[in-house]
């Protein structure tokens, strides 16, 4: 019985640690995300000031949209798997 005992221990010790750690990976995607969307606002806006060619705040707006929406999809796949 010690054994069994030990072993159901250990597995639900690393079922935690996995679920920490998958945790921690989706919060980091998330975090991505939020900086790629920031980043995205910053040039968007400075961009307007010193008076960009539209071409290229289209193509920016469109990557960082692009990369906001597939670093939070990555993030919420890892958390709900």
């Amino acid at each position: 019985m010690g054994d069994f005992a030990k072993q159901q221990e250990k597995r639900k010790e690393s079922q935690e640690r996995e679920k920490l750690s998958r945790e921690t990976l989706g919060k980091f995607f998330y975090d991505l995300a939020k900086l790629v969307f920031t980043a995205m606002a910053l040039v968007g806006g400075i961009s307007l000031i010193v008076d960009e060619p539209q071409v290229k705040q289209g193509i920016l707006m469109g990557i960082g949209i692009c990369l906001t929406y597939l670093f939070s999809y990555i993030g919420y796949n890892i958390l709900k798997g």
